[in-house]
């Protein structure tokens, strides 16, 4: 939730016309994550809402959000349903881009999650996939393993050795856990689930948010992604035990993990791990190439997800 597209109050009035609502008095950037432009905007009837332009997206790959989070709202998930305008629209265009209104939902970033947050976040994550099951979206993922080979075949001749070597194993770990596994139960994911894309009030999950990266893969990877986020040992970034089983408790109270995906799940971690470490390289030699830079960009640190790649694969 970086902004690379600056925008004044004046740039948005027409567009918050168009949906039918009172005039915006205060926008705000949002920093926090790396893909889409956000603001938090507040109407002159006090209501507060989130404008998101889609920067990676088009008009007709960002169109799948307003039906899905409609079904994620009716189902019960603390979902941020688009706004629909005065023609029943909820995806328009503001600067040129694919962009959306959305209420801002109560509730923080959960920046150093506790045991019970954990617990809460696991929970949630089991209810999102039960609800996701048989929703009729095909939308393959894009970042998954094809992705991620060919990424790593970029950066491989480009890293140190030591770090080129962790690469190596970690691909070779997951082509030998899915001979291992082949039948993994999976369906759509939300495929982004960090503390930023999350915001709870004290113990309570109240909304999960972004879900531009929602397609079909493993449940397990989703799984992953949200552990190696959520379950360290604050204030350091290292893995946390206690966290992770309150995390899976959490989880399994909704739905059982299979004996295959305790037995997968190690290396999974590590997957989840090296698929941010190569995103976050390619985001920075992209920001670099275009120039793309400011207050407002956020661009994470790829060492973290190194680092934390390099952990997850010492303790397999």
């Amino acid at each position: 939730m970086s902004v690379y597209t600056l925008l004044s109050l004046d740039d948005v009035q027409p567009f918050v016309e168009s949906y039918g609502l009172a005039t915006a008095v205060s926008l705000q950037p949002i920093k926090g994550g790396i893909e889409n432009s956000n603001y938090f905007l507040t109407l002159a009837d006090g209501r507060d809402l989130v404008l998101t332009l889609f920067e990676e997206l088009g008009e007709r790959e960002a169109s799948f959000l307003y039906p899905l989070l409609t079904h994620l709202h009716e189902a019960g998930i603390p979902v941020a349903a688009p706004l629909a305008d005065r023609h029943a629209h909820a995806l328009n265009h503001l600067a040129g881009k694919p962009a959306q209104l959305a209420p801002r939902l109560a509730g923080g970033h959960p920046h150093t999650p506790g045991i019970a947050q954990c617990r809460a976040m696991g929970h949630a994550l089991a209810g999102l996939h039960l609800a996701l099951q048989g929703y009729p979206l095909a939308r393959e993922n894009t970042h998954g393993p094809q992705w991620w080979d060919e990424v790593a075949a970029r950066w491989l001749s480009r890293l140190p050795q030591d770090e080129s070597a962790l690469l190596q194993d970690v691909l070779r770990h997951y082509a030998q856990v899915r001979q291992q596994h082949p039948a993994l139960p999976g369906g759509l994911i939300h495929g982004d689930l960090f503390r930023d894309n999350t915001l709870m009030s004290s113990d309570v999950v109240t909304a999960i948010l972004d879900f531009s990266e929602t397609s079909h893969d493993h449940w397990l990877l989703d799984i992953a992604i949200t552990v190696n986020d959520f379950c360290r040992h604050w204030p350091d970034d290292a893995p946390d035990a206690a966290r992770q089983a309150a995390f899976l408790q959490g989880y399994e109270s909704r739905r059982a993990l299979t004996a295959s995906e305790k037995s997968a799940l190690p290396v999974f971690l590590a997957v989840a791990a090296m698929r941010f470490w190569l995103s976050r390289l390619d985001v920075g030699a992209r920001n670099a190439a275009e120039g793309r830079g400011g207050e407002h960009v956020l661009e994470k640190d790829p060492g973290e997800m190194r680092q934390l790649c390099a952990t997850r694969l010492q303790a397999l």
